[in-house]
């Protein structure tokens, strides 16, 4: 069994290890259109929006990894008593497997940094925040908070965004009451003072951030290692982990080990958020139990797969296995994916410039009305989503007989057509939940439907989408072909 095998076997234990994260959650907002023109006014262009996306980023990008991983996350932070942090608090509940408890602050801004984006270009990023630190009452609020849910976790996440939230007295009351429990800490670290972060466990920076909080001119791996011993020394740390982008990590322990791991990603699109996952699957795996060079070596291969998407993407458990057992180059390799994968996969289609189209059916015995379908469809669009009903979905609809191939089948066999980028496998016995969730640009739909009767039309027009109905070839039928083999 190669190591990398072995560490495969190791991910199921990160599913439902009990974490806590705090820190600065903000919203990352992205604003796509096209440019067409120059403004008249200005020597500015001029974006014409077509779509807006909105997901969790800072700290609350940690929890979407740690919930990717399926960890069960506590998440303590605070937000402004605005619609941004509403919107942040409602996201944060829509993460399975996390409870978030929030302070809000009724003086401060949620954090906000929206991107323009055109052409798979940012034209412009916008910042609306306060990183002032927490007065008083929300300090010790937030501290009273991270003493509540400590008894109950297996390791604690200070993420550290700069956004004012991680003060020296708030550090210092965490890592003190994590350590009496015997909780590991983990920080990722902002700045250059490292002193409110002593006590920790570990910590992760970058080698820029290394290179700034110790002064030191960092060239090569004797310069890495010795300016991380002197943080250790400095700060009472058990170990820091330095990522060191295409040169891969650094582990360097009290102890005196040193590990190098090098560089996972094949392909690098977008490092937005990688230190985010890597902090997340440390986290997961400490809490498993893992030792410190497993844990790093995980989070090793999740950054290789994270850097390889774009945007401020996760990392899902069953990629990581994959990944690990070399069943799978990188994420857009995948062609049958839950909803969550789902999402990211789009999302880095839409930055691509892509026009994504969706049509969904059962598809339990494929037939050429299916295909000319799917043909028909895949012209419509650059990517082409199948929504596909479950086999739970399918009793509902068509009787206790059906489905004759199980949804595992039935999405293999589209997977394998060269006009289909994606499946996806849904419980409900519409795909109005899916739609939402992807978004598409075009919505397709074959057979006697109107755009007033396909689910989803309404929403899909609602955001300039467009939805069109394809003629089906007569004389195909499954439930005629069923009919047909048991006369």
């Amino acid at each position: 069994m190669s190591e990398k095998q072995r560490l495969a076997g190791e991910v199921e234990r990160l599913a439902q290890v009990r974490v806590l994260c705090v820190g600065d959650v903000m919203l990352d907002r992205y604003i796509y259109g096209d440019v067409m023109r120059v403004s008249p006014e200005a020597p500015i262009p001029v974006l014409k929006v077509r779509d807006e996306r909105a997901m969790l980023g800072g700290a609350g990008n940690v929890v979407r990894n740690l919930a990717a991983l399926g960890a069960m996350v506590s998440f303590v932070g605070v937000t402004g008593a605005d619609d941004a942090g509403a919107a942040i608090v409602s996201m944060l509940c829509d993460l399975a497997g996390t409870d978030a408890r929030l302070v809000r602050d009724e003086s401060r801004r949620s954090t906000v940094k929206t991107r323009y984006v055109s052409m798979n270009q940012q034209m412009l990023r916008a910042d609306e925040e306060t990183d002032a630190a927490l007065n008083t009452q929300c300090e010790s609020a937030t501290i009273a908070l991270i003493k509540e849910i400590l008894p109950k976790v297996q390791v604690l996440v200070l993420s550290d965004y700069g956004k004012g939230v991680l003060t020296p007295a708030l550090c210092r009351a965490a890592i003190t009451e994590a350590r009496a429990l015997n909780i590991p800490v983990i920080v990722d670290p902002k700045g250059r003072d490292y002193a409110r972060y002593a006590g920790a466990s570990v910590i992760t920076p970058n080698k820029r951030e290394l290179g700034e909080a110790t002064g030191l001119n960092l060239v090569d791996d004797a310069s890495i290692i010795a300016a991380a011993r002197q943080l250790i020394a400095a700060h009472d740390l058990g170990a820091v982990l330095v990522t060191r982008s295409q040169d891969g990590m650094s582990a360097i322990t009290a102890a005196g080990e040193v590990t190098h791991l090098s560089a996972e990603a094949r392909e690098v699109f977008d490092v937005s958020g990688a230190g985010d996952t890597v902090v997340s699957v440390l986290a997961g795996a400490l809490a498993s139990g893992l030792p410190l060079v497993d844990a790093a070596s995980l989070a090793n291969v999740a950054a290789g797969l994270v850097v390889a998407k774009v945007g401020t993407a996760v990392v899902y458990r069953d990629e990581l296995v994959a990944k690990l057992g070399e069943r799978m180059v990188s994420a857009p390799d995948i062609k049958v994916a839950v909803r969550p994968v789902a999402q990211d996969i789009v999302e880095a289609w839409r930055r691509k410039g892509l026009r994504v189209g969706f049509t969904n059916g059962c598809f339990d015995l494929l037939h050429p009305g299916h295909i000319e379908l799917l043909a028909q469809a895949s012209e419509k669009c650059d990517r082409l989503v199948v929504g596909l009903n479950s086999d739970a979905s399918v009793v509902r609809l068509k009787g206790p007989t059906r489905p004759v191939q199980s949804d595992a089948a039935r999405a293999t066999v589209l997977a394998a057509l060269a006009n289909v980028d994606l499946v996806v496998i849904f419980e409900e016995d519409t795909p109005a939940r899916l739609i939402e969730a992807l978004r598409p640009d075009v919505l397709i739909k074959g057979g006697d439907y109107t755009v007033a009767t396909i689910v989803g039309a309404d929403f899909v027009l609602s955001y300039g989408g467009r939805v069109d109905v394809i003629d089906l070839v007569p004389g195909f039928s499954t439930t005629g072909t069923i009919e047909k083999m048991n006369s």
